[in-house]
């Protein structure tokens, strides 16, 4: 059988033929170097797994908050007022 390419500038070329020397070859070469894999992850990347392993609620702080407003001293005027500025300098 014969394959010809869609412009035929190579002429005719057998299927097996100059691609079985080439493959035995290649293949025989690479049993001498031991190949190895090796991940390397940024400080960014650990960082971030980090802070993925980090519970998303801090049981810690709502149980502190609750007992604050259980107790009547969690609102005080800096804190209201510090809430009011933050929200009107995101409205405007």
């Amino acid at each position: 059988m014969q394959i010809y390419g869609p412009t035929q500038l190579h002429g005719a070329q057998a299927i097996s033929a100059p691609h079985t020397s080439r493959a035995t070859t290649a293949a025989g070469s690479t049993g001498s170097t031991a190949v190895s894999d090796q991940l390397d992850i940024s400080s960014a990347g650990q960082l971030l797994d980090r802070i993925n392993q980090m519970p998303d609620i801090r049981q810690d702080r709502v149980s502190q908050l609750r007992a604050a407003i259980a107790q009547g001293n969690y609102e005080t005027d800096d804190k209201l007022g510090a809430a009011v500025s933050n929200l009107l300098d995101e409205i405007g």
